[in-house]
């Protein structure tokens, strides 16, 4: 038996590359996403940016469609569509929960919460017939201790915005799930696109329901706005299907998790915050299990 090391196809390697690329942008998001409640409420928020989001994809795709010929034939699968809105659907609870949630709860404890669908995709996994390796539940389990002393060590306190924000943990487990059940051979650039029309709509609704949408305000919040519209929900959610389609849902759910590393380190290198040692061992523990859950154990 030779130690464990990281073994990985060349798909595999750029799965990977493509879900850390969509966790920087996603940790680098969060300040974006509570500045911008400043002027506007929520869902209005959400709708804002979600409508970017389509929109800036229904311009990305054309440049990125190499056989022109299919453009609308692609665009005529039955299969994408309804995948595209059970992901939709999943994505706006989320995202709803999640965005309302902020308001109620500490950034850190937030942080932490949403990132429990690390452990409810493998269980949720079971109940689906998928099993997982000692390894995979070890890489888990550190994940998590390190999201907490990184996170909301001390924290003890639970409030509304943080039964809110786990519910919205197990709705982004479920459509991590549903991205490898149903995306792995589908363009992934027009099922973002479509999953995104779907919180479009549905985050409009709510928004002209429960609050009072402005074009002013909406302004205001241009910068945060474009931010999560382009690259949060553009860019990194495209990454995460193109990236979910080369690797298993488990250890994809543990490289996302690194987005709250990612947002802890940003606020170290871009506002000079600064790393206490619990936060730093707390980042060491994410790395570890996100490392470990890549890892092989090969006979010699």
């Amino acid at each position: 038996m030779v130690p464990a090391v990281i073994f990985m196809k060349k798909e595999q390697l750029t799965g990977i590359l493509q879900i850390l690329a969509a966790t920087l942008i996603w940790g680098c998001a969060f300040v974006a996403q509570s500045v911008g409640m400043e002027h506007i409420g929520p869902m209005t928020f959400q709708a804002a940016r979600s409508l970017l989001a389509v929109l800036t994809m229904i311009a990305v795709i054309p440049v990125m469609d190499r056989d022109r010929t299919q453009f609308r034939s692609k665009w005529q699968d039955k299969a994408l569509w309804k995948a595209g809105i059970l992901c939709g659907l999943a994505l706006f609870a989320a995202q709803s929960l999640q965005q309302m949630g902020l308001q109620y709860t500490e950034p850190g404890k937030a942080g932490f919460i949403t990132a429990m669908y690390i452990v409810m995709v493998p269980v949720l996994g079971l109940f689906l017939g998928s099993k997982c390796g000692a390894r995979v539940w070890v890489s888990v389990v550190l994940a998590v201790i390190g999201l907490y002393l990184l996170s909301c060590a001390g924290v003890a306190k639970i409030n509304l915005g943080d039964v809110m924000i786990l519910i919205s943990a197990v709705a982004f487990a479920v459509q991590i799930l549903l991205i490898d059940r149903l995306a792995h051979s589908m363009d992934g650039l027009r099922l973002n696109c479509i999953q995104f029309i779907v919180v479009t709509v549905l985050s409009t609704v709510a928004a002209f329901t429960a609050e009072t949408p402005s074009l002013s305000a909406v302004l205001d919040s241009a910068l945060p706005i474009a931010y999560t519209g382009i690259l949060s929900s553009g860019a990194a959610f495209s990454l995460q299907i193109l990236g979910q389609q080369k690797l298993p849902p488990e250890p994809a759910s543990l490289l996302m998790s690194l987005e709250s590393v990612f947002a802890v380190l940003a606020g170290w290198v871009l506002l000079g915050q600064t790393l206490t040692m619990t936060e730093t061992f707390g980042c060491a523990l994410v790395f570890a299990g996100v490392i470990l859950s890549q890892t092989k154990a090969n006979n010699a």
